[in-house]
């Protein structure tokens, strides 16, 4: 019989060598490393390159869809205590809408396409519902970029509908499974396209430091917004692009923008 404490050994040895990331519930580990971030060959926000540390971390596969953030509407409600708006219920290009009983259920066609009009407020609370929190702006960047200063998550190859949603009319979302070719290296999938993505991280410039304040922000600063839109060309689509959007952007929902949430808990053993 081997000795539990070299079984436990065997296993973690077994688990470091898997060339694959690993999985749970539908949430991807991406590994503790430094990576390059940014670029100097573009906007002068995005510059300069630089390497950054990200501890271990985990990022779900798939962007929050209308029918997961209806289930949260109807938990929590539309409106924060504090009386801030998580959804833009009444906005015309709203895909969550209440039924006849007062519940709230996503359109008849777009229940797994990405929750648009989620506000900033909106998207992390649903996070804190789910016992997680948006993504940093450099947990972002090395999720969809991996350590090879690719530009798109898929690799080098130019954009295509196989790999990623745009350059479509407005509003015209695509359910998101259905691209496993443009996932990331840590399997991420439309990290680029179908929406762009809030993220907790506050505007400042390069070089990146996670502990210089601009973490642990509100929305009342200008809230970094990572990934590209259905609606954005294929020129717009970049995994160093950084966007960002004032106190009023943030506290409002919008067409092109959604979500989805990361952890730092270890959640090998599920």
């Amino acid at each position: 019989m081997i000795p539990m404490p070299r079984l436990a050994a065997l296993a973690l040895a077994a688990a470091l060598a898997l060339p694959a990331p690993a999985a749970a519930d539908g949430i991807m580990l991406v590994q503790a490393g430094a990576f390059w971030m940014g670029r100097d060959d573009g906007p002068p926000e995005e510059a300069p390159r630089h390497r950054v540390y990200v501890r271990d971390f985990w990022l779900e596969r798939h962007k929050v869809t209308n029918a997961e953030f209806a289930l949260f509407l109807n938990a929590r409600g539309s409106m924060s205590p504090p009386g801030e708006r998580r959804y833009d219920r009444d906005d015309a290009d709203a895909r969550i809408h209440r039924d006849a009983e007062g519940r709230w259920v996503a359109d008849p066609g777009f229940e797994h396409h990405p929750a648009v009009e989620v506000s900033w407020v909106g998207a992390r609370d649903y996070c804190a519902w789910r016992g997680r929190r948006l993504p940093t702006e450099a947990e972002w960047e090395k999720a969809a970029r991996g350590d090879d200063r690719r530009p798109y998550p898929w690799g080098r190859e130019p954009p295509r509908p196989e790999l990623a949603v745009f350059d479509r009319p407005y509003n015209a979302t695509a359910p998101e499974a259905g691209r496993p070719l443009g996932a990331s290296p840590w399997g991420v999938h439309d990290l680029l396209g179908n929406l762009r993505e809030w993220t907790q991280t506050v505007l400042r410039p390069y070089p990146y430091r996670h502990d210089d304040g601009r973490e642990g922000g509100n929305g009342r600063d200008r809230v970094v917004v990572r990934g590209a839109s259905h609606d954005d060309p294929a020129a717009s689509l970049s995994v160093t692009a950084r966007r960002a959007y004032d106190r009023r952007g943030a506290a409002a929902g919008h067409h092109h923008t959604g979500f989805r949430c990361a952890t730092s808990e270890d959640l090998g053993g599920r």
